[in-house]
C-alpha cells in the first residue's frame, strides 16, 4: 500500500509541477483497471488570470475524442445488421455513394476531379482510409477549400463536408472528416439525431450524464477556457463560445465531456462492451475494434498545414503504428509503459486516451491548448502514462 500511496502522490507531483512552472493552465488525469479507477487528480486553474480552480468535474471540449464514442456507435449498428464493415456505405449523399477524388488543379486554379475506383465502406471511413482528409495536415485539400469557398471543417457548417477524397478508397491512410460521415451514417440508419442516438444508447446506460454536443448552461459554467500557445511559449486565454445549436452533431469531434464520464467509456471498452450492467457492445465487437484493419499502410504522421491549430504529429518517431476501427493502435510497446495492441488517441485542444487490454488498464489526461501535439502537453501525457504504469506496478 505504501508503494501506491507514493505512486500516486508522484503522479499528483508531475501534474502540478506542469500547472505551477505554465507549461499548462490545467490538468485533469484519470486512470483506471478493470478492478475500477486507480487514480484521479486535477491542477491548475480553467482560465489563467482568472481561475476557478480546476475540479475533476471540469467541462472539456474534446474534439477528436469523440471519434471513439461515434465508432462505437457505429458498431452497435453493426451488430444489429443495419450497417455492414465491409460492404458499400447506404446511399445517403453523393459524396459517400458516388465519391470523386481530387486530382490537382488546372492552370486557372480550378480543382481537377475523376471518380473514385471503389465504393467507400464504413472500414475506410473507420479507419482514415477512405480519402478524406482536414484541411489543417493537407494542403491540396486546404488549396480546393479555398478555390470553391468550400466552408473550412471547424466551422460546424454542414457544407463543410461535401468534399472531394484526396485518394481512392483503401489506398493510404490519412486523418480526416471520415468519422463525420460516419456519424451522418448512424443517424440515416437509427433515423435519431447523433446527439439523441448517443443519449439513449451510450451516455445514459453508462451514467455519462456530462457528456453531450450543446452543454447545458450549467455545464457551460464548468467549462475551461482554450490557451493559445505563444511564440514565446507563454499560454493567452482565447474568449469562451456561449453554447450554441450546430448544423450538424460533428461525429468527428464535436462532444464535451469530463474526465470521469470519458473514463467511464474506457472501462465499459476494457470491460469488453460492458459496465455496471449495461451492455453497450459484445466482447467479440471490441475485439474487433482493436484489431489492426489497415495491413500494413503506415499510420499516425501528419504534417501541418496550419500551424495556429497544430504542430506536426508523430507521437511515436519510428515506431509501427496502425489504425483499429475508431482510433490508433501501438503495434509495439510504447516508451511510456503501454503495451502492444495497446490503442489510443486525442482532441485537438491536446486532450489525450490510451486504452491498454493487455494491462486491462486506461487513462485519459485533459488540457485545453493550441495547437495541437503541443511538445509540453505530449511530454506531461507521456509522464502521467509512465507514473500510471508504476501505479499498476506497485500494486
Amino acid at each position: 500500500m505504501a508503494g501506491q500511496a507514493m505512486a500516486q502522490q508522484q503522479i499528483d507531483a508531475v501534474l502540478r509541477r506542469a500547472a505551477e512552472a505554465g507549461e499548462v493552465p490545467g490538468v485533469v488525469a484519470m486512470a483506471a483497471t478493470t478492478d475500477g479507477p486507480v487514480y484521479q487528480g486535477a491542477f491548475g486553474v480553467r482560465e489563467l488570470g482568472a481561475g476557478p480552480a480546476m475540479t475533476l468535474d471540469t467541462v472539456f471540449p474534446i474534439a477528436s475524442m469523440t471519434k471513439a464514442i461515434t465508432s462505437v456507435a457505429a458498431m452497435q449498428l453493426v451488430e444489429q445488421g443495419k450497417l455492414s464493415v465491409e460492404g458499400p456505405v447506404p446511399e445517403i449523399d453523393p459524396v459517400l455513394s458516388r465519391p470523386q477524388v481530387l486530382e490537382g488543379f488546372d492552370r486557372m486554379g480550378a480543382p481537377i476531379l475523376r471518380p473514385a475506383k471503389r465504393p467507400i465502406t464504413l472500414k475506410h471511413l473507420l479507419t482514415h482510409t477512405a480519402g478524406f482528409v482536414y484541411e489543417m495536415w493537407n494542403a491540396d485539400a486546404l488549396r480546393y477549400v479555398e478555390a470553391t469557398g468550400t466552408p473550412q471543417v471547424m466551422s460546424g457548417r454542414l457544407a463543410a463536408l461535401q468534399r472531394p477524397l484526396a485518394f481512392d478508397p483503401g489506398e493510404k491512410w490519412e486523418y480526416g472528416i471520415n468519422i463525420d460521415w460516419a456519424g451522418r451514417l448512424v443517424e440515416a440508419v437509427s433515423g435519431k439525431s447523433l446527439d439523441q442516438y448517443f443519449r439513449d444508447h451510450i451516455f445514459g446506460p453508462l451514467g455519462m450524464n456530462d457528456t453531450g454536443f450543446v452543454p447545458s448552461p450549467e455545464q457551460h459554467a464548468r467549462q475551461v477556457h482554450v490557451h493559445q500557445r505563444q511564440a514565446s511559449g507563454s499560454l493567452e486565454p482565447q474568449p469562451l463560445a456561449a453554447p450554441a445549436i450546430p448544423e450538424f452533431f460533428a461525429g468527428g469531434g464535436g462532444l464535451a465531456s469530463t474526465a470521469p464520464d470519458y473514463l467511464a467509456f474506457l472501462r465499459m471498452l476494457l470491460h469488453g462492451g460492458a459496465l455496471n450492467g449495461a451492455q453497450i457492445l459484445r466482447p467479440e465487437t471490441v475485439a474487433l475494434m482493436h484489431r489492426n484493419h489497415i495491413g500494413d499502410l503506415p499510420a499516425g504522421v501528419m504534417n501541418t498545414s496550419a500551424p495556429a491549430l497544430s504542430n506536426h504529429v508523430d507521437f511515436f518517431p519510428g515506431a509501427k503504428i496502425r489504425w483499429g476501427l475508431g482510433y490508433m493502435i501501438n503495434m509495439e510497446p510504447g516508451p511510456n509503459g503501454r503495451s502492444a495492441g495497446t490503442v489510443s488517441w486525442a482532441g485537438l485542444f491536446n486532450s489525450y486516451y490510451w486504452l491498454d487490454p493487455a494491462r486491462r488498464a486506461a487513462g485519459v489526461i485533459l488540457t485545453q491548448v493550441l495547437p495541437f501535439a503541443d511538445p509540453a502537453v505530449v511530454r506531461l501525457y507521456g509522464e502521467f502514462e509512465r507514473g500510471v504504469y508504476a501505479l499498476l506496478d506497485a500494486r
